[in-house]
């Protein structure tokens, strides 16, 4: 199944927002009903060049002259036009396929993705590598270039090896992350990362992105779980990893993974995995204020015991219910105060157990007082379904988008406060401020993420209002002493800031590895480095 081509997911799961949100838009954000409806899908034009007949021809020469191999027909060019981010969900919305891809390719196995770069390379064409198409910073639109094609890796989805001794898989990277989880699951064993695109997302773009799941702090990032992967280049095919950890100079893993497709297609990832738990709970805890949650996050993130889930969100966004999807609203209505927390336990009956009673112990040291199981269940219960709730706010006539980035601890209230003051200050309009949100989504013993999400009034312009926001807040992180980004990846909305978090000395040798790998510069130009 396709995923929406003009907004998140699967199209039976979307929708309407209930009265008493609606209510709480137009009250508190002057939001009104949307004057015009989306683009209809059959209407669209594509406003990019196709692909000539030389370029058509050996491309599906090179995919083994397979039907439907090659797709150039106007529906599956616009499928793959950008990504997900709510920027590109209203220029598509608008018929807007000013980066349309000339042909989507859909390549079968590590050959067919040479050959395809070979016959890129000798006909200029660009190509951009395309997973889930969940990217939200730009990262599915290339700068510089046209045409260029679409690599669709949909059709590389197996489990090509699994290694029950030494706890290892290997998998293609068009394999779907719930796909994944049922090949695992046959074994007996997880991969236990789940970020809120986990329904959509690919394996490949997980480490093409350093993907963060929500499990992170009892399992770990994305990047630490690749022990290996191959890459497939213009100039020849990469293979990294022959040992879970290595002296052998630098970790070449490290250098491609989040490479966001510009050094070259990722064509298998080697994982370790670990066993399916037995138990899964979760729970929720309620802090006086976001300060004093932060401190009781920091002691279990450093001395544990360390929860297998992990977040705080903030007194607006817990006022809100943003929390839990199901039940924005309720806490207004309630008059709810403080701060909600959500923790969970994933392992044997006897680790979880044991883990839950000494985090207890600290949460409660640290002012925290337990709200029960019922708000942890049901936040893991809808824990993928924010950007289902993004979609409905957009069709209410609100804009509603996000943000993230990390820092240590000691930098952590200064971060927060800055991003806020600057989202704010931009984005409020005719004296009404826009309703800013924060949660800590991921720990680790020396700091923490923060994930914004914001919603106002959409506008006359949303996306130049967003674009300004944007752009203030990516400042805001960067005086801060913040990352430009610590799981959305760079793409083409960070780059700049990425730039400068880098330094010039950092730019050149990224920029000297991809003339090496890529000398046309034809992979996913413009995205993570500045097109040349």
């Amino acid at each position: 199944m396709d995923m929406l081509w003009n907004g998140w997911g699967d199209p039976a799961r979307a929708t309407p927002l209930p009265d008493t949100v609606t209510g709480l838009l137009r009250d508190w954000l002057g939001v009104k009903p949307q004057p015009t409806a989306s683009a209809r899908l059959e209407e669209i034009t594509i406003s990019t060049p196709a692909l000539e007949d030389s370029a058509r021809h050996a491309l599906h020469a090179a995919l083994g002259d397979r039907a439907e191999s090659l797709r150039t027909d106007p529906e599956s060019r616009i499928r793959h036009t950008r990504g997900k981010s709510t920027p590109d969900l209203l220029r598509i919305r608008a018929a807007d396929t000013t980066d349309a891809p000339a042909a989507v390719a859909l390549p079968q196995s590590q050959d067919e993705v040479l050959a395809v770069l070979r016959v890129c390379a000798e006909h200029r064409l660009a190509l951009v590598p395309f997973g889930g198409g969940t990217s939200v910073v730009g990262g599915l639109a290339p700068a510089g270039k046209a045409p260029f094609i679409a690599l669709d890796l949909r059709r590389m989805n197996r489990m090509l090896d699994l290694d029950p001794v030494s706890r290892t898989a290997t998998l293609q990277p068009g394999l779907r992350a719930p796909e994944a989880e049922a090949l695992l699951a046959e074994h007996g064993f997880t991969l236990g990362h789940f970020p809120q695109s986990y329904e959509w997302a690919t394996i490949g773009g997980f480490a093409a992105t350093r993907s963060s799941g929500q499990a992170s702090a009892g399992y770990g990032r994305f990047d630490e779980m690749v022990l290996g992967l191959t890459l497939a280049t213009p100039e020849g095919t990469l293979d990294t990893g022959r040992a879970p950890r290595s002296a052998a100079g630098p970790d070449l893993r490290q250098l491609l993974l989040g490479s966001e497709g510009a050094f070259g297609v990722i064509t298998s990832v080697t994982v370790r995995i670990r066993p399916v738990p037995r138990t899964r709970r979760y729970e929720a805890w309620r802090f006086a204020s976001f300060d004093e949650g932060t401190a009781a996050l920091r002691r279990l993130a450093q001395d544990g015991p360390r929860p297998t889930v992990l977040r705080l969100s903030d007194e607006t966004e817990t006022l809100i219910g943003l929390a839990q999807p199901a039940a924005i609203g309720s806490a207004v209505e309630q008059h709810s105060a403080g701060c909600l927390a959500v923790v969970g336990f994933e392992g044997t009956e006897q680790d979880t157990a044991g883990r839950r009673a000494a985090a207890a112990a600290v949460l409660t040291d640290s002012g925290g007082e337990f709200a029960g199981d019922e708000p942890g269940e049901r936040w893991a219960h809808g824990r993928y379904a924010a950007p289902y709730l993004r979609d409905s706010l957009l069709e209410a006539g609100a804009f509603a988008e996000t943000l993230e980035t990390a820092a240590y601890w000691s930098r952590l209230p200064g971060l927060y406060a800055a991003v806020r003051d600057a989202l704010t200050a931009t984005l409020t309009d005719n004296g009404t401020p826009p309703l800013v949100m924060c949660h800590i989504s991921h720990v680790y013993e020396n700091g923490a993420s923060l994930y914004f999400t914001i919603v106002s009034a959409q506008g006359a312009d949303p996306v130049e209002h967003w674009t300004r926001a944007k752009h203030a807040a990516n400042e805001a992180i960067l005086a801060a002493g913040g990352t430009i980004t610590h799981h959305h990846a760079v793409g083409t909305d960070h780059r700049d800031w990425y730039v400068r978090e880098a330094g010039d000395l950092g730019v050149a040798a990224l920029r000297a590895v991809k003339r090496r790998l890529d000398p046309d510069g034809l992979l996913n130009p413009g995205v993570l480095l500045p097109a040349d």
